[in-house]
């Protein structure tokens, strides 16, 4: 049976009986964490489990960890980071070094708690439009600059035996909106996107998952990218990116509509699986239920992001962080 075509969340630190039945029978590929799920390690491991139980086998579980303003888990269950783009400033010429080692880190910390799947490398390119959401994530401005310091993060995560997610494909720099509550629009033209936006995503074209932009890139289309097929086939074709491609989370109030439409168009624009987070116990088994299985494109993809996942290689953590104490200045940590 092939895996169904979602990735879904919990309400709270344990399944309820509701969503236990609800991830049985539908068999999400994945599930994602949030802050509302993390309360102690014990815990996130017994939620973890719970998930992984309810299909029957080792789902991934996935959650946006990136360090800064956007990690869902805290000291002093793990280290709190600077934002990246004052880590990598912090770092200099040694960036990608400290991000592989940043990463690394950050990959054994999920590990330990039962978790195998990052949302990061973020690949988006900061400008002056770039909204205050999205910009002190960013790794910088220079295409071929994010490109390795992506490729840094991507190799990390890998290495601690975490799936990495690039995001936001193809590009959401540009946008000045937070796609939470508004639709950005994009109106660089194809050539322009192609040698900035797009070549910082091509240095992780190979990635087993990528996420999309809810951003419409007019020079494509007049729609999101999630729900554009001009927009999905430039991701496949002048990006390159061959991995399992997820949706951003189809409730953010970028996307207008019902969820199980929203579903439904994102599938049919080229997207292997809907993400849905912060939904009604209603909205997932209505989403779930018209998303469906995989295609067999699809599949195929998760079964090759799944093939990615391996046990951690060996590290030392103790010199990995006197190491980056001396690639940061001291200033890897808040």
């Amino acid at each position: 049976m092939n895996f169904g075509a979602t990735i879904l969340d919990a309400e709270g630190l344990r399944l309820t009986a509701e969503e236990t039945r609800l991830f049985r029978d539908t068999n999400p590929f994945g599930f994602i964490l949030f802050a509302r799920n993390i309360g102690t390690a014990d815990q996130i491991r017994a939620l973890c489990a719970d998930m992984r139980d309810a299909v029957g086998r080792e789902a991934p579980i996935l959650i946006d960890q990136e360090g800064g303003r956007v990690q869902r888990i805290w000291s002093p269950m793990v280290r709190n980071w600077t934002p990246p783009l004052d880590f990598v400033a912090a770092a200099g010429g040694g960036a990608e070094r400290a991000m592989y080692l940043r990463y690394r880190l950050i990959a054994a910390e999920l590990r330990a708690l039962g978790i195998d799947g990052n949302c990061a490398p973020c690949a988006d390119l900061a400008g002056p439009q770039t909204h205050e959401f999205l910009k002190n994530r960013c790794y910088g401005d220079s295409p071929d600059r994010v490109g390795a310091l992506s490729r840094a993060v991507a190799q990390g995560l890998l290495d601690g035996g975490v799936l990495p997610v690039a995001k936001h494909l193809p590009g959401h720099g540009r946008a000045h909106l937070d796609t939470h509550f508004d639709l950005p629009r994009v109106a660089a033209g194809i050539g322009e996107l192609g040698d900035t936006d797009f070549a910082a995503f091509r240095a992780v074209a190979d990635l087993p998952m990528g996420m999309t932009a809810h951003v419409v890139y007019s020079a494509l289309s007049d729609q999101a990218a999630t729900v554009a097929p001009e927009v999905i086939g430039a991701i496949r074709t002048q990006i390159g990116f061959d991995g399992l491609l997820m949706t951003d989370d189809i409730s953010m109030k970028a996307l207008q509509g019902r969820t199980e439409d929203l579903a439904q168009t994102a599938l049919a624009a080229g997207c292997d699986v809907v993400l849905l987070c912060n939904a009604t116990l209603a909205d997932r088994q209505a989403v779930a239920a018209v998303s469906g299985p995989m295609t067999a494109a699809a599949q195929s993809r998760a079964e090759a992001a799944l093939a990615a996942r391996h046990d951690p290689d060996p590290f030392d953590i103790d010199a990995a962080e006197a190491e980056l104490a001396t690639l940061t200045g001291g200033r890897a940590y808040v």
